[in-house]
């Protein structure tokens, strides 16, 4: 059973910083592509960033120079720094794992920045 945990998020007020984790269990950590995605009220889920087994990274242009992914395959963990938060980072914020042709979420952690 593949599982998903994230924790990290919280209040925050503008130009703060936030670390988000999700550990997972269940799957060979480093065949997979692990991702962070957000999701405001009355908003589609969209893509935030994404790091693959080989720590290749992508990011959506609204969280560049700010957020920055990374993985430690030894903790089964991925990581989202997040800095200079402004009010439209806040959102629910989700861990995801693509692994063997099949696709994983967490449970969502809030993310809220005060102006």
């Amino acid at each position: 059973q593949v599982q998903l945990v994230e924790s990290g998020g919280g209040l925050v007020q503008a130009g703060g910083s936030l670390r988000l984790s999700c550990v997972a269990s269940g799957i060979i950590f480093n065949r997979n592509t692990m991702g962070w995605y957000r999701q405001a009220p009355g908003k589609p889920r969209e893509l935030v960033a994404t790091t693959t087994s080989t720590s290749s990274t992508n990011y959506a242009d609204s969280v560049k120079d700010r957020f920055t992914i990374s993985r430690d395959n030894a903790k089964n963990t991925v990581y989202l720094q997040m800095n200079s938060l402004k009010p439209e980072d806040t959102a629910v914020y989700y861990c995801r794992i693509d692994v063997l042709g099949y696709t994983y979420w967490g449970q969502g952690t809030q993310v809220t920045v005060s102006s």
